[in-house]
């Protein structure tokens, strides 16, 4: 099946009933490619762990990845209860070390499941998933760049001298910086996604929803200085759509953005924060929301987020580095004496 991230013969070892919700998903919800396989695979540790409790089977861990659950029906699906997904929660916990975002990943793929076999095929009399909770995750801050860092690792792209696609390089790390775009987003990017006067860009976003992203002065100079390059005859041979090109001459892959991302990075000494590709995103939106004062309504579009509460820790970050500010007083340590 195309539409995932997986060979077609590894996509017909999942039973009927799996791949119906996987055409469906993708279909009709619009779910990408990533999702979707990322649905099928959880769904895949769900239905072992059920085959192996059923069947009382004392596995190894490669025992247990390779146990097949090509012969699971909807008789099988209907006889899962509410604990046994509460039990599957504890097991992937315990037994396989799953992190916290894991574990909500996967029961998200459980509860999507059932509720498409509930809501939407009526094939089930109830929901097993419907009021199981998600283990709670610590909300952590988001990584980001400083405005000081951000400077220093555009200027660590710009000044490599050995690298022949600077001006491409440029370009991708301004508009991430500038934007907040997603990787997917950025990849995606074809010629004919901005308008004329290089005012704007239409990306796709998660579950193909369509948003404009307005661009300024900084993306405007260094999209027109790539384009000077994407638009030399010699590379009309390649994807003609796509705007970010490699050197093979092929749209860039998410990979090799990466691989820039943590080159310039190093370049730059900043190799040791633990930063991303998206924390270029976390460093947009942070940067946008405290120097631009940008309204967190106004952000939540600019990011493409379907809720705000999403938005909201960028103005917890403001919170803490006020708080840091305060702390960082040099006349904190002096104490009144008594």
């Amino acid at each position: 099946m195309a539409v995932l991230t997986m060979n077609n013969a590894e996509f017909r070892t999942f039973p009927l009933i799996l791949r119906d919700y996987a055409s469906y998903t993708t279909a009709i919800r619009g779910n990408s490619k990533k999702t979707v396989c990322e649905y099928l695979l959880d769904l895949r540790t769900f239905f072992r762990f059920m085959r192996m409790r059923e069947e009382a089977l004392d596995l190894t861990m490669d025992e247990f990845e390779s146990l097949s659950i090509s012969h699971m029906d909807l008789e099988d699906v209907k006889r899962i209860t509410t604990q046994n997904i509460i039990d599957f929660l504890m097991f992937i916990g315990t037994e396989r070390d799953n992190s916290t975002t894991t574990r909500m990943r996967k029961l998200s793929a459980i509860k999507s499941f059932f509720h498409y076999l509930y809501t939407k095929k009526h094939l089930i009399d109830s929901n097993p998933a419907a009021d199981v909770e998600g283990p709670k995750a610590k909300k952590a801050l988001p990584k980001y760049m400083t405005l000081e860092e951000s400077i220093r690792f555009l200027e660590a792209v710009q000044n490599d001298s050995e690298s022949k696609t600077v001006t491409r390089d440029l370009c991708i790390f301004t508009l991430f910086l500038n934007t907040g775009m997603r990787l997917s987003e950025l990849t995606g990017l074809n010629l004919d996604s901005f308008d004329s006067d290089l005012t704007q860009v239409k990306v796709l976003g998660k579950g193909n929803k369509e948003r404009i992203i307005y661009l300024n002065d900084a993306c405007k100079t260094t999209l027109k200085d790539y384009l000077r390059v994407r638009l030399d005859p010699k590379y009309i041979r390649t994807d003609e759509k796509a705007l970010f090109i490699s050197r093979l001459e092929t749209r860039i892959s998410a990979k090799t953005v990466q691989w820039l991302t943590g080159k310039y990075l190093s370049a730059a000494g900043l190799g040791h924060r633990g930063l991303s590709v998206h924390k270029l995103r976390h460093t947009a939106a942070t940067l946008m929301y405290q120097t631009g004062k940008v309204d967190i309504r106004v952000l939540k579009d600019i990011l493409g987020h379907e809720q705000l509460n999403t938005t909201q820790i960028y103005t917890h970050v403001v919170s803490r580095n006020m708080e840091e500010a305060v702390a960082q007083n040099p006349l904190a340590s002096l104490h009144k004496k008594k």
